[in-house]
């Protein structure tokens, strides 16, 4: 297609925004696009749908049918709840959580869906505030939800925002409802067709009991809680990088017993702007920089960083020479495995029935030490709904004990079905 006749095409398909039931202030981001000489934000715009594919929606927040806005996640949520409504039609009640993270319009885009989701009779658990995106997993599985949404951009830049689908098991959506909810999504054709007129009566607000019920839980499965009262003055600096994890890190650290949690004053501060970094990611080394600057400072042991929605998790610790080296995805999943397998061999929970997952990008030796100890290994898919499957899978006839992937995703234990910064 030539550049001229993409030009017509989105320029119809804008002109349509503005002729059609979409609010002011959209409209008029549409209009300034149609203004600018410079075309290509408009093109980029308004050139496809933003898909929902098999982990849900992910684009650059702004107005246009591909972007982030109240429109194409109230398709989406529509789309789900039409599923939703299929898929569970025998039960009384279907219910659903809703968490969010830091990021510029992530409360909106829940509270929306928050509303679509009860205008079709959905009962909602909406969190009072943003969470880590385990504790939306863990929330779906102890309310007893058949689904649940995310809205978060994980580690991507700013201007970008997303929106993750789960299932009742607490994990992301796979086959064969990732396929029908997708097909749900793409019959919504016009915006009339979203219910927006929510039912408040349907909504529920969740948070600190289920803060508290997420790190007790956390505390029920310390292996070594000699070694950490013999180290519970360790030094650890701990950074949300503006992000969630400053609602639940610091107090699980302590709530196990560490006592000198040290925070990053300026990444304590709440904001989808990310202002101290570029990329709010813990696999890059500049987002680390002012948490091992504040471990110079203070004399820490270890600095601990966490994405926007504490599902990945950054290290650095000291090396011999007493200098912060930074500790990459398989060196942590190597770290936290074989601790994980040596104190349960040591204290004799090894049964033979215990197995751990790894995708299939993450370093082989895990499979080495997983042989060495005799515990069976999986390999898996890169995404951790995959993990998640393998443990669906063998669940009620072994026992699940670590795994994770070599981009900075852990789980520790089955009670979360995605990756979880807060219990590695």
């Amino acid at each position: 297609m030539d550049n001229e006749t993409l030009l017509a095409q989105v320029t119809d398909k804008a002109q349509l925004w503005l002729s059609g039931n979409y609010d002011e202030e959209t409209k008029k981001e549409v209009r300034q696009m149609l203004q600018n000489e410079d075309k290509r934000q408009l093109i980029d715009a308004f050139y496809r749908d933003l898909e929902f594919g098999t982990g849900g929606l992910r684009g650059i927040m702004g107005a246009g049918s591909n972007r982030m806005n109240i429109y194409t996640v109230g398709a989406a949520t529509q789309g789900l709840s039409n599923y939703l409504l299929q898929e569970f039609a025998e039960l009384e009640q279907i219910k659903v959580v809703i968490g969010h993270d830091c990021r510029n319009n992530s409360r909106k885009f829940a509270e929306i869906s928050a509303d679509i989701f009860t205008a079709n009779g959905i009962k909602v658990f909406l969190f009072e505030d943003l969470r880590p995106t385990p504790e939306v997993s863990y929330a779906i599985r102890k309310l007893g939800c058949q689904s649940g949404i995310m809205l978060t951009a994980s580690h991507n830049p700013k201007e970008y925002n997303g929106y993750k689908a789960y299932w009742e098991d607490g994990a992301q959506v796979l086959g064969p409802h990732d396929k029908n909810i997708i097909a749900e999504v793409n019959r919504i054709s016009s915006i009339e067709e979203i219910k927006f007129n929510g039912n408040k009566e349907l909504i529920e607000i969740i948070g600190k009991d289920m803060d508290k019920a997420f790190i007790d839980k956390v505390k029920s499965f310390v292996l070594s809680p000699q070694a950490i009262e013999n180290q519970k003055e360790l030094k650890i600096v701990y950074t949300p990088i503006h992000g969630t994890g400053i609602k639940l890190i610091p107090d699980a650290l302590k709530a196990i017993g560490f006592t000198n949690v040290i925070n990053v004053p300026e990444q304590d501060v709440i904001s989808g702007d990310f202002p101290t970094v570029i990329s709010p990611n813990p696999e890059e080394p500049a987002a680390l920089d002012l948490a091992i600057k504040r471990g110079i400072e203070t004399e820490a042991d270890v600095v601990l960083a966490t994405d926007p929605d504490a599902d990945r998790i950054g290290a650095a610790i000291r090396d011999d020479e007493g200098n912060f080296r930074l500790v990459n995805g398989n060196q942590t999943m190597l770290i936290l495995i074989y601790y994980l397998m040596t104190r349960r061999k040591e204290y004799g929970l090894l049964k033979g029935k215990e197995f751990i997952v790894k995708t299939i990008v993450t370093s082989e030796l895990v499979k080495k030490i997983a042989d060495k100890m005799g515990i069976e290994m999986f390999d898996c898919y890169t995404g951790f709904k995959w993990i998640a499957d393998v443990i669906r899978k063998n669940e009620g006839v072994k026992k699940y004990i670590g795994g994770g992937e070599e981009s900075y995703g852990f789980l520790a234990d089955d009670f979360v079905r995605d990756k979880d910064s807060v219990s590695a």
